[in-house]
């Protein structure tokens, strides 16, 4: 069996390939395609969909090849000779927002003449065998290219001879579309990014957490004290992070705590901390961070408990003072969901793609007027954006709320740095779902309105054409409806 090796970024040589894998060496290898490569391409497709197919007149290059966002993968036999391609990029003009199409699936054929084609300087003609399985690797790694730039859906257009090859490959029929006058087929590859995350942090809650809480507060970031105004908070921060970037795990311990009371409308008043740490080195640099947090929130450090000689672990417990809190099953259908995000800052160095930073770059004047939002508001119903990212948070709101939703994907607040995968997915510094009209004032934080609740379960995603695709199926938790 001939071995397929994928590379997207960068540059590795057959030789290089074969020294790693040892022999026999790989049929054939994927990469990124540089400027000739690319020429080699174009002179593919010229051959294949201009001369013998004739879907286009004297040449198949559109717009989308001149986008400088488009990426094209060239699959390279043992010889360095360019055997294969496909182009790949975001569907719609800037910014890009998680749609992104693949096209112009080439190859040569196993056993061919070469030609000449107007697009390629060789003029030389040779049989020549070429290795099997080049169109399916091609586009694998054209999902997975599109998956790790942080698309969430990822569609072609194919001719209806090749759309058994494609089912085969995983990807799901959508509906047929005539392109270039010549019936196709709209494919779509199925993309579980935010259904994974949702699974991975919050499925196994509902049977865990069962009888604990009030019930008109089920799945809330706090509770309400019975017979008193106070609303308690608890967070532990990954054993990992405190281990890996201390003072980081301390911000982040009240952070949560904070956003936590602020999404039932609480004003912050005190803070309770568990720590264990290996030695007083690394006890010292988590509490900095801590103290450095409560300082910049205004939020006293009541007390707690320290322990030495022991592997980290942090836990923080927050109160805070509201009459009227906010639940997170408060929403209902047709109600309008909200995104208020802090979308300055970037991506905590080590956490590209998992934790964005704006919180600690902020004055204390802004980070109150972010966490002061909801309660002067007092929406129907809100949740701080949790592990889970922004779609599986919405997922719980709607899942407390005995909903589904719809999240308009086009209008969600994000930063320019982020990709839109990235975005819904990550632990943000300061981000917000509500439901109902009400408009939240948080300072320097983005407010919009990118969907709305609805009948049902679960939480889709609505694309600017129009189409829908499925985020999540069901509830996140499996705690049910408030």
């Amino acid at each position: 069996m001939s071995t397929t090796v994928v590379q997207t970024a960068g540059v590795m040589r057959a030789a290089d390939v074969r020294a790693l894998l040892g022999d026999p060496p790989p049929a054939f290898l994927i990469e990124e395609a540089d400027g000739s490569a690319k020429q080699a391409y174009y002179a593919l497709r010229c051959r294949a969909f201009v001369e013998e197919q004739g879907l286009f007149d004297r040449t198949d290059l559109d717009e989308r090849d001149e986008d400088p966002r488009t990426i094209v993968l060239v699959a390279r036999d043992t010889r360095g000779e360019v055997i294969g391609g496909v182009r790949l990029g975001p569907a719609t003009a800037t910014p890009d927002i998680g749609w992104w199409q693949g096209g112009r699936l080439v190859t040569a054929l196993a056993s061919e003449q070469l030609a000449r084609c107007p697009a390629t300087s060789s003029d030389a003609s040779e049989v020549v065998r070429r290795p099997v399985g080049v169109g399916a690797a091609l586009v694998r790694a054209a999902c997975a290219r599109a998956e790790a730039e942080g698309a969430l859906r990822f569609d072609a257009t194919v001719q209806l001879g090749t759309q058994r090859f494609f089912e085969r490959l995983g990807w799901k029929t959508v509906r047929p579309v005539i392109v270039a006058g010549v019936p196709h087929v709209l494919m779509r590859w199925p993309i579980d990014r935010i259904a994974r995350l949702a699974a991975a942090t919050k499925s196994s809650l509902g049977p865990l957490l069962q009888g604990i809480g009030p019930a008109e507060f089920v799945g809330d970031d706090g509770a309400p004290v019975p017979g008193s105004d106070l609303v308690a908070a608890c967070d532990a921060i990954l054993p990992a992070m405190v281990e890996r970037d201390p003072e980081w795990a301390g911000w982040c311990s009240v952070l949560v705590n904070v956003n936590d009371l602020a999404a039932m409308g609480a004003e912050p008043v005190g803070l309770l901390d568990a720590l264990g740490a290996r030695d007083v080195t690394q006890a010292s640099r988590v509490l900095a961070g801590l103290k450095w947090a409560a300082a910049a929130y205004g939020v006293p450090v009541l007390g707690g408990h320290t322990q030495l000689g022991v592997p980290a672990a942090l836990s923080v417990t927050a109160l805070g003072r509201t009459a009227h809190p906010v639940p997170g099953g408060g929403g209902r259908p047709g109600q309008q969901v909200r995104l208020t995000a802090d979308l300055a800052g970037g991506w905590r160095p080590g956490y590209a793609g998992r934790q964005w930073d704006s919180t600690s770059r902020r004055r204390p004047d802004e980070l109150w007027a972010m966490v002061a939002a909801v309660g002067e508001a007092r929406p129907q119903a809100a949740k701080d954006v949790s592990m889970a990212g922004v779609a599986g948070t919405l997922g719980m709101l709607a899942e407390a709320s005995g909903c589904g939703a719809v999240l308009d994907v086009a209008d969600v607040p994000k930063p320019e740095a982020a990709s839109m995968g990235d975005w819904l997915t990550c632990f943000p510094g300061f981000a917000m779902l509500t439901a109902g009209p009400q408009e939240l004032d948080a300072g320097p934080a983005v407010s919009a309105v990118c969907g709305e609740l609805t009948t049902g379960q679960g939480v889709v995603l609505r694309w600017p054409d129009g189409d829908v695709t499925q985020a999540l199926s069901a509830g996140v938790t499996g705690m049910g409806a408030a």
